[in-house]
């Protein structure tokens, strides 16, 4: 390619512009190619100058800004869940067929939701835990779960992770709705009576101040706690607007 390169009237350039002239055509020669970079926008930038073009291309990091304007600080969310024996929860699907839990028994469930202060009904749970494993030396089991709590016309929170019946949990916030939309974190679940009460602190990041209504000092979670009784029977004063039953 550089032997049919045809400098004219060579006895008159110096060296030095004959580099540049053979290093211009060999540019020209090449084909132009665009680099495109998957899922990740670029923007370009040009200059000019009398003999050159030079394109720059930058990294788009405007995803990286949306995230940081996130609220970075954690709320606390206190909540019981209460099995009060009148939703036919939990259900067992031994689909094993095996005499004891097995992996892939199914338990689909849906309970009453209480404040930390158990003076407000504020929603229920829905959600399925698949059985992991059998674990007869603590006498429990350990579950997938996926599960969600739902607070009427605040939204609804979304978890999933490991629920070990005989031992304290935390299970991730994988997202949510309404005042919950965008949110992220983690949850502990305390066991105080398999299957029929336990206690939640959501460690929620990414969201805006959660509502009054739905915060509260916690009663000590033991398993003797009860709701009160204007809060088990939804009365209004007792009980968020349009919570979800």
């Amino acid at each position: 390619m550089i032997s049919s390169l045809k400098l004219s009237h060579s006895s008159s350039i110096s060296p030095l512009q004959t580099q540049k002239q053979v290093g211009s055509s060999l540019f020209q020669s090449f084909p132009t190619r665009t680099l495109k970079f998957a899922g990740t926008p670029l923007v370009s930038t040009t200059r000019r100058s009398h003999n050159n073009t030079t394109t720059a291309f930058f990294f788009n990091n405007s995803k990286q800004h949306q995230d940081s304007s996130k609220p970075a600080k954690v709320q606390e969310l206190f909540v019981y869940e209460i099995n009060e024996r009148d939703r036919g929860s939990p259900a067992y699907l031994r689909l094993s067929q095996k005499a004891v839990n097995s992996l892939g028994d199914l338990v689909p469930f849906s309970n009453k939701l209480y404040s930390g202060n158990l003076e407000k009904r504020i929603g229920i749970t829905a959600g399925l835990c698949v059985l992991i494993q059998h674990v007869p030396e603590k006498k429990g089991d350990r579950y997938e779960a996926i599960y969600s709590f739902y607070f009427g016309d605040y939204g609804h929170i979304s978890v999933q992770g490991a629920y070990l019946t005989y031992q304290d949990t935390y299970l991730a916030v994988t997202g949510g709705s309404g005042v919950f939309e965008g949110v992220s974190g983690q949850v502990k679940l305390q066991q105080l009576v398999f299957p029929f009460k336990l206690f939640y602190t959501f460690y929620l990041k990414g969201i805006p101040d959660l509502p009054a209504e739905l915060l509260g000092n916690p009663v000590e979670p033991s398993p003797k706690v009860e709701p009160s009784p204007a809060a088990k029977a939804a009365e209004p004063h007792a009980s968020i607007p349009n919570f979800t039953n």
